[in-house]
């Protein structure tokens, strides 16, 4: 049986933008083009898509009311919505994410990149609709949309602005996964994770927590003070207990299940120096020591309101050296092992 192709709908009234984008995704996807907001608003129901590309600056209507108008219809309800948009200022971008869309991408924009977030929304969006009962299928498919996407998309702003910190992390954290998959140890461990996929989704959570934390001590070009530190450290906690009552709301979720000890452990350190319960070893779940070592080097290879970023081999090196210290020592060399390919990675990706 042939499998139905997911269904993408491109809103922009530039020719130019159209034919680049149906070059790239026709392949994979059913292509749909609207050259306006209302004839978006017409086609939407027609042809249920899984996704919307919608540019902003369009005539008589642009994207923020032609989203704020799909919205109150109920035509979108847990379908990821992307602007594509000239629009670079802050302001502009956080308009677009107040109003329900899942990610903000500048024009011009990089092919490839755009593939991937398509690839990552849908993904999230598949995953979810499959890890919940027939019965509950539409409910839970709307709450974990919102969690893991329209959520995680938001925090990543909030803290890293137009980096792509999340998407960087997943690819790590996929190929510690598949090493770690071959080892005896760990086949217990990740004979539950049976699709990959979950974990990935539930580590774009992990720094959900920051929503909650003062903007002054998110963007602070300098060094923290120890009170401002330890505000920044409430993050884990705050992450922990927004994720535990919605997993409590939510049944059948591993996708929750990951986040919660993510969200919570993703700092403790291997030699029990880390927050906010100072766990050691084997006592910090093992999804929470895989993301802490994929956060941790995008950390040292991007640039940062408070520092520049470092080459990829001293990053590798100073994480070789937290072996057995910061992090676990074989999910380090798990890391050395595939540490030369990542500088291709991020360079395809072009984020």
């Amino acid at each position: 049986m042939i499998q139905e192709k997911f269904k993408v709908l491109v809103v922009d009234d530039t020719k130019t933008n159209i034919e680049v984008l149906e070059a790239v995704l026709s392949s994979e996807y059913d292509v749909y083009v609207a050259l306006n907001g209302k004839k978006a608003i017409e086609l939407v129901p027609k042809i249920k898509p899984d996704i919307v590309l919608l540019d902003i600056m369009m005539p008589m209507m642009d994207g923020y009311e032609t989203l704020t108008k799909l919205n109150e219809k109920g035509l979108i309800d847990n379908v990821p919505v992307i602007f594509l948009t000239a629009k670079t200022d802050p302001k502009s971008e956080e308009q677009g994410l107040s109003l329900g869309a899942v990610d903000y991408i500048t024009k011009p924009f990089s092919p490839s990149l755009v593939r991937l977030r398509i690839r990552n929304h849908l993904l999230c969006r598949k995953k979810i609709a499959f890890s919940t009962p027939k019965s509950n299928k539409v409910k839970h498919s709307d709450d974990f949309n919102k969690l893991c996407i329209h959520l995680g998309a938001f925090a990543e702003y909030r803290i890293h602005k137009k980096e792509a910190h999340i998407k960087r992390m997943q690819i790590l954290i996929r190929s510690l996964l598949e090493i770690l998959g071959k080892k005896e140890k760990y086949k217990n461990d990740l004979a539950d994770w049976s699709e990959f996929d979950n974990f990935i989704m539930a580590s774009s959570l992990h720094d959900i927590g920051m929503l909650a934390i003062h903007a002054p001590i998110l963007t602070k070009a300098s060094e923290l003070d120890p009170k401002e530190r330890e505000e920044m450290q409430k993050h884990t906690i705050l992450g922990h207990d927004v994720l535990n009552a919605a997993k409590k709301d939510s049944k059948n979720s591993s996708v929750l299940s990951f986040a919660v000890n993510i969200a919570k452990s993703h700092h403790e350190h291997w030699d029990g120096s880390g927050y906010p319960e100072g766990l050691k070893a084997e006592a910090i779940p093992l999804e929470a020591r895989l993301v802490a070592i994929a956060d941790v080097y995008d950390a040292l290879v991007s640039k940062r309101v408070y520092k520049e970023a470092i080459p990829h081999a001293e990053a590798v090196s100073i994480i070789s050296k937290e072996r057995s210290k910061q992090f676990d020592p074989e999910i380090v060399d798990a890391f050395l092992s595939i540490a030369d390919r990542l500088p291709k990675q991020y360079e395809e990706l072009s984020i």
